[in-house]
């Protein structure tokens, strides 16, 4: 395995604390959400980073998948949404993901196909992979 690229973030203070990243483009504070607890406040908490991490690296590898069929997908209206679930089981607690992918002008069986594949190579995916709960959506065209 070569190691392409490091990125260093420190989290102070817990759930309730600050994240910074070595070169601050994240530097912010942390909230705990009230339906956990806590007070609501205005700061971010791990599961919406964990959310936006996923999400926009799930959707990097549908774009690398499909580049590799050589597939012209519209890549500025590509989304995913990824839903977190913080939740709590018999061990402890969990987390659950679903991502809901949207991939513009695809038919149902090309958007199946590009979707799971990327679920193969995700590193999020791979990290995850018999750990949480991941549930894939494809969204089409109305």
């Amino acid at each position: 395995m070569k190691t392409l690229y490091e990125a260093t973030t420190e989290a102070v203070g817990g759930r309730k604390g600050h994240v910074k990243s070595e070169n601050s483009p994240i530097d912010f504070s942390l909230s705990v959400p009230k339906s956990m607890g806590g007070d609501g406040g205005n700061g971010a908490n791990p599961e919406q980073l964990f959310g936006a991490a996923y999400g926009a690296c799930f959707g990097g590898a549908i774009q690398a998948i499909a580049q590799q069929q050589g597939l012209d997908i519209d890549e500025e209206s590509l989304s995913v949404t990824a839903i977190i679930g913080f939740c709590k089981d018999e061990d402890g607690f969990c987390l659950e993901a679903t991502l809901d992918c949207y991939i513009p002008g695809v038919d149902l069986e090309t958007g199946e196909d590009l979707v799971e594949k990327a679920h193969e190579i995700c590193p999020f995916s791979k990290a995850t992979r018999d750990n949480i709960t991941v549930t894939l959506n494809l969204l089409l065209d109305e």
